[in-house]
C-alpha cells in the first residue's frame, strides 16, 4: 500500500526540509534546564542519535535564550525555540540563531507582538509554527465555542496566521494539538481542508507508555494513512528520547521513511513453541539493538509454520526440539543448537548485512532444509495439526464436488 499525502507548502528548518513532498520528520523537545547548556546538548545528541530530525527546547526566560546562543552552533540537528506569554523571548530566540519558532496563540494575543515576531523570523528566514493547544485555547474561543471543540483550534489557528499573512510571512508549519484523540484528528482533518501549509502531528499530554504511545500511534496514524502531516510527536511522559524512537519507528512501519535500525517481528507463542519465545525475543532484541543493523528479523516459536509465516523478514530463526532453525527470506540455511538461537541470529546478521542475501543463501547448510521439514513432521504428529489442515481440505473438497 502506498499512501498518497497531501501537497503542501515546502520549508525548511535549518537544513531540514518540510512539506512540499519531503520525508516526514521526527521531533522531540528536551526536558532540561535550557540554562544548562551542556546538560541540554547531551539530551539533543541522544534525541538526534534515538532518530530526531528536529528538536524543540524551551525558551522562557533570559538565561535560556542565552543559553540557546550556545546550543544553536553546537546542535548535531536544528533547534526550535518554544515561545510561551513572552514575545520579546522569541526576538531574543531569534537573535540566538535558533532555527525557526513555536508560537502559542493561547498566550501570546497581541496583534503588533505577533506581528513584530513575524517580521523578525522573516529578515532571519527561519519558520515558525503556529502551536495551537486545546488546553491553553484563547479565552475568547473557549467563551464562543464553550469548549475546546475542533472547529476552536482551527479558528485559532487561522487567526494567527491571519496576522503572519498580514507581514508577508508565509514559512509557516501548523499544529492543532487536542489530548482526546477523536477531536485531535477531527480537528487536523478541518485544518488540512482549509490551509496548505505544513501541518506537525501530535496528541498533547498523551501520557506515559503504554497509553501514551497508543493515544499516540491512534492519532498520529490514522491521519497519516489519510496522508494528512508532515512531522510529528509523540508527547509522552516519558524519557524524550523514546518520543524519538517511536515516532521513528512508527514511520519506518509505515514505509514514510526508510528503515535505519532492527525491525523485529516475533509470534505471540503458542502451546506449539518448543522454547521461551518471549525470553528469545528479549535476547534477540538487545543484542540486535546495540548492533544497530537496518534489517527485518523474525524469532518463530515452532518450526512448524515459522519458516513460512515469516518468509519475508531478511532473516529468523524459528524454534524446534532443542534446536533453532536459522532462516533468510524464508529458506532455511543452518541448524544450530538451542543456547546457540541468539548468538547464531546475531552472526548471521552481521554477515547478511556484509555480503547481502544471495551471497548468504548460496552459502546455506544443503541438508537444514531437509531438517527442519522433517522435525516439522515430527512435531505436527507429537502435537496434532493445530490447523486441522487435513480435514479442511477434505471438507472444502466434499463442499466442490457435490
Amino acid at each position: 500500500m502506498t499512501i498518497t499525502r497531501r501537497t503542501t507548502r515546502l520549508l525548511h528548518v535549518g537544513r531540514v526540509p518540510v512539506g512540499g513532498g519531503s520525508p516526514v520528520t521526527v521531533q522531540s523537545m528536551t526536558t532540561t534546564k535550557t540554562a544548562d547548556v551542556d546538560g541540554t546538548l547531551a539530551q539533543v545528541y541522544a534525541l538526534s542519535g534515538a532518530g530526531a530530525d528536529i528538536v524543540r527546547i524551551t525558551c522562557n526566560d533570559v538565561a535560556a535564550a542565552q543559553g540557546l546562543a550556545e546550543i544553536v552552533p553546537r546542535s548535531p540537528v536544528p533547534i526550535i525555540a518554544d515561545i510561551h506569554f513572552q514575545y520579546r523571548l522569541a526576538l531574543a530566540a531569534v537573535e540566538a540563531g535558533v532555527a525557526g519558532l513555536r508560537l502559542n496563540p493561547g498566550n501570546i494575543r497581541k496583534e503588533e507582538h505577533i506581528k513584530a515576531v513575524a517580521r523578525a523570523a522573516g529578515d532571519a528566514g527561519i519558520p515558525i509554527r503556529v502551536g495551537v493547544n486545546a488546553g491553553s485555547l484563547d479565552k475568547d474561543l473557549l467563551e464562543k465555542y464553550g469548549a475546546p471543540v475542533p472547529p476552536a483550534l482551527v479558528d485559532s489557528a487561522l487567526k494567527e496566521i491571519g496576522y503572519l499573512e498580514d507581514v508577508g510571512f508565509h514559512d509557516i508549519k501548523i499544529s492543532v494539538k487536542h489530548s482526546d484523540v477523536p477531536s485531535m484528528v477531527e480537528s487536523y482533518r478541518l485544518l488540512a481542508d482549509r490551509v496548505e501549509y505544513p501541518l506537525h502531528l501530535g496528541v498533547t499530554e498523551a501520557g506515559p507508555p503504554p497509553g501514551g504511545l497508543i493515544k499516540s500511534v491512534a492519532g498520529i496514524s490514522t491521519l497519516l494513512f489519510e496522508g494528512i502531516g508532515d512531522t510529528i510527536r509523540f508527547s509522552l511522559t516519558a524519557d524524550p528520547v523514546e518520543e524519538a524512537k517511536a515516532g521513528r519507528k512508527l514511520l519506518e512501519i509505515l514505509g514514510l521513511r526508510e528503515r535505519k535500525g532492527l525491525d523485529l517481528i516475533a509470534c505471540p507463542s503458542c502451546g506449539r513453541a518448543e522454547v521461551d519465545v518471549i525470553e528469545v525475543v528479549k535476547e534477540a532484541e538487545a543484542v540486535l539493538e546495540a548492533e544497530g543493523l537496518p534489517i527485518q528479523v523474525a524469532v518463530m516459536g515452532c518450526v512448524v509454520n515459522g519458516p513460512g509465516e515469516a518468509r519475508e523478514a531478511d532473516i529468523g530463526i524459528a524454534a524446534g526440539r532443542n534446536k533453532g532453525h536459522l532462516f533468510i527470506k524464508g529458506q532455511v540455511v543452518r541448524v544450530v543448537k538451542e543456547d546457540e538461537m541468539v548468538s547464531a541470529l546475531l552472526d548471521e546478521a552481521r554477515r547478511l548485512a556484509e555480503e547481502g542475501v544471495e551471497a548468504r543463501l548460496a552459502a546455506a547448510d544443503v541438508t537444514a532444509a531437509d531438517l527442519a521439514a522433517e522435525e516439522a513432521i515430527e512435531l505436527r504428529g507429537l502435537q496434532g495439526d493445530a490447523n486441522k489442515a487435513a480435514q479442511r481440505r477434505a471438507a472444502v473438497a466434499e463442499v466442490a464436488s457435490e
